[in-house]
């Protein structure tokens, strides 16, 4: 125990951040708590045994806080790789640094090992998404886990595991995540209680692979995972665009998807590639609905005219949550602000995510003194290409509140005692 604490302050001496590693996380909190344990006197299969289960649980709170899930199959896992690395990997790795000549053995036992625990671990039935835990959770947790030794009393570990459920389930208001998710939107509504969630668009940045097709980023992926979400109720696409749904097929793939919704107009290229994986899933799909119940509220689509672009096809979307108004204006142009005002009566809106991440083809003077909104959400890339936002669309927009997500990071919106709470992420 004291060669273990002398290395680890050796380590932190010569490079403090070594404590945000996860690999130096595991190694020092898993070697601790099996010296703190010490199995040395239990026969050798309950020995296994126990440290397997000890693993798990000690390596369980640092897997949920980087990864937001765990897989359950790693107490069987461990079972069988804890006698593999103890008698095979570990005296061949030091038998390969003497001896050179037996380093491609190594090598070809290292794949197998890992192809197989990839394999295992990626079964989906094993893996179980949990909400990022708070350090102070994580404190706690581990507080236990050592008094348990001395009081051998499972109440105060009962009650821990519990409140890591809690956590994961802790909703009990309307939320509402602007993601930042670069140049592109992404956003999320939460219902209290039910926890029934919407993801309005995905994000996704377009790049090439070696045979040239096209594939994306995830992190709608793993912001929806650190918040404990592995199902989607709805999955509503503005329109067609990459920034918008580039990581829809990913998700589908992923998440438990209930039912997703298309803008109107003609399917372009990416939504048809994504139809085909819906329909092999057999997800339900729509396009060009005019509203939408979402547990006792309704999402309105304002947008039902064809146009010959996709920006101005995109869906148009208003809401009211416990009496704030919402509006979600995907890429929809001023052509589609005109067609708006035309035929809605909308006043005093109090959060307003902006048209085409602030490109001066939307957010229009009428427009937005008309609609009036309080708070203006941007959600666009850090010193992107095209140049958003524009000067005249943040002169349009002094009246309100903004936020930007290449400055704010992501916005949550939260309704908490009828009031309207905002809290940021900085990325």
């Amino acid at each position: 125990m004291k060669a273990l604490h002398i290395s680890g302050f050796i380590l932190l001496i010569i490079n403090p951040f070594y404590i945000y590693n996860i690999g130096f996380l595991y190694s020092f909190i898993l070697m601790f708590f099996l010296l703190y344990y010490d199995f040395k006197d239990s026969k050798k299969i309950i020995k296994v045994l126990k440290t397997s289960f000890l693993a798990f649980l000690v390596s369980s709170p640092i897997t949920i806080f980087t990864f937001y899930h765990i897989n359950i199959a790693s107490l069987f896992i461990n079972i069988i790789c804890t006698p593999i690395i103890s008698t095979i990997i570990f005296p061949l790795t030091l038998t390969t640094f003497f001896f050179p000549i037996f380093d491609n053995s190594l090598f070809l036992l290292f794949n197998i090992f890992i192809k197989l625990n990839t394999i295992l671990s990626n079964i989906k039935c094993f893996n179980i998404v949990i909400a990022k835990p708070s350090i102070f959770l994580i404190i706690v947790y581990y507080c236990f886990l050592i008094s348990y030794k001395k009081q051998k009393k499972r109440l105060p570990l009962i009650i821990i595991v519990v409140l890591f459920i809690i956590n994961n389930y802790n909703n009990f208001n309307y939320k509402i995540y602007f993601m930042d998710v670069s140049q592109g939107d992404s956003i999320l509504l939460i219902t209290p209680f039910n926890k029934k969630t919407t993801l309005i668009d995905t994000g996704g940045k377009p790049s090439f692979n070696n045979e040239q097709k096209y594939y994306y980023s995830n992190n709608t992926s793993t912001y929806l995972m650190s918040k404990g979400i592995s199902k989607i109720n709805y999955l509503i696409l503005t329109h067609g665009d990459f920034d918008h749904m580039g990581e829809a097929i990913n998700l589908v793939n992923n998440f438990k998807v209930e039912k997703v919704i298309f803008n109107c107009g003609p399917y372009n290229d990416l939504e048809k590639e994504l139809i085909k994986v819906l329909d092999k899933k057999k997800i339900k799909y729509y396009s060009c609905i005019k509203e939408l119940d979402i547990d006792k509220n309704k999402l309105y689509f304002l947008q039902t005219k064809e146009y010959d672009n996709e920006n101005d096809n995109s869906n148009v979307i208003y809401t009211e949550l416990n009496g704030y108004k919402f509006m979600f204006m995907g890429d929809a142009g001023l052509t589609t602000e005109k067609e708006i005002l035309s035929k809605y009566n909308l006043s005093d809106i109090d959060v307003l995510k902006v048209g085409h991440h602030g490109s001066k083809t939307s957010s229009g003077k009428e427009f937005i003194s008309e609609i009036n909104p309080k708070y203006s959400i941007i959600s666009v890339g850090k010193k992107n290409r095209y140049g958003h936002p524009n000067k005249e669309v943040l002169n349009n927009l002094r009246d309100s509140k903004i936020y930007r997500t290449d400055q704010d990071g992501s916005i949550m919106f939260k309704i908490k005692d009828n009031k309207l709470k905002i809290e940021k992420c900085m990325p």
